[in-house]
């Protein structure tokens, strides 16, 4: 078996069986985060929760700012305007994410969720002007047909809150994504944290005051884990794709799935039915060869101008 660390193009080391390591805590931790969404949901409003969420990813935040020349320094920012649109699509997109998980089977919710993948090329060819071929715009097509397999044609399923609610998170997800690609090129990582979570903070408080109910002790710490595995999720999830090849790693993310279906049947009774089965199987495939050939023409990119040398 040939080794898998190797040298990108930019000389750094990439050591896939590290990030595949990385990538699948992150999915363990994800799946934490959302079954604690899910317990909480029982009693809590997903605003609250949702507020929560942000407040302590700010908290977790202070020391990477000392790191980082201060809170001064890891506050400021050259796209303002730019980092206050992207928080405000990250805010509504998690309490979108933490609705879905309240009021759908955790199988049905994240596989809804995976579909961001698919809405990520249409919106990088309009935002992004990037030139999408025939291959990938088909494998999108496919994969889409697979999230109206799992929306159920014709149920009250399709134009339920909850699935019309999860769909959104996964196209204000890739919005997100597509926004973090423009951003990162101006403002440091944890810039970019800070401002996720502050305008998550303020922009959330205000529905939050409206459905607010004090939690007791036990529900207290469970939003306080919720929130410290959430932040450990995305520093894992950003660690694996650092280390490792995205078209090598990518799979081991889909994991998440198959930890969704367990924690629901053995947490909360819910079976995944057929249609959650095959329209999942259809996003995962399509998702998968979307960003293989993402990453093949990277690397057909990059010879090109070392061929031109």
């Amino acid at each position: 078996m040939a080794d898998t660390t190797e040298q990108n193009t930019a000389g750094a080391p990439r050591d896939n069986r590290l990030g595949a390591l990385w990538l699948l805590a992150s999915a363990v931790l994800f799946t934490g985060t959302s079954i604690l969404v899910k317990i909480l949901g029982q009693s809590l409003h997903p605003f609250e929760i949702s507020f929560f969420r942000a407040m302590v990813g700010l908290v977790l935040l202070m020391p990477l700012f000392y790191r980082s020349g201060g809170i001064k320094a890891g506050i400021a920012t050259q796209v303002p305007a730019l980092q206050f649109l992207r928080g405000v699509v990250g805010s509504v997109a998690m309490f979108c994410g933490f609705y879905a998980i309240v009021h759908l089977p955790l199988a049905d919710a994240q596989a809804i969720s995976f579909s961001r993948n698919l809405f990520i090329v249409p919106l990088a060819a309009m935002i992004l002007s990037e030139v999408i071929g025939l291959r990938r715009s088909l494998a999108a097509a496919v994969g889409f047909v697979g999230v109206l397999i799992m929306l159920r044609p014709g149920s009250d399923l399709m134009f339920s809150i909850p699935a019309l609610t999860a769909l959104s998170h996964a196209v204000l997800v890739a919005l997100a994504t597509i926004l973090v690609s423009i951003v990162s090129r101006y403002d440091r990582p944890v810039t970019l944290m800070f401002y996720t979570n502050v305008v998550g903070a303020l922009l959330i408080a205000v529905p939050t005051i409206f459905v607010w109910q004090m939690p007791t002790g036990r529900e207290f710490v469970l939003l306080l884990l919720m929130g410290v595995l959430a932040m450990a999720a995305h520093n894992c999830f950003i660690r694996a794709f650092a280390i490792g090849e995205a078209s090598a790693i990518a799979p081991v993310d889909y994991s998440r799935l198959v930890l969704a279906a367990i924690a629901g049947f053995m947490l909360f009774g819910s079976v995944p039915d057929g249609y959650t089965i095959i329209g999942a199987a259809i996003i995962v495939a399509a998702s998968l060869y979307i960003v293989r050939r993402e990453a093949q023409l990277q690397r057909q990119a990059s010879i090109v101008p070392q061929q031109g040398h």
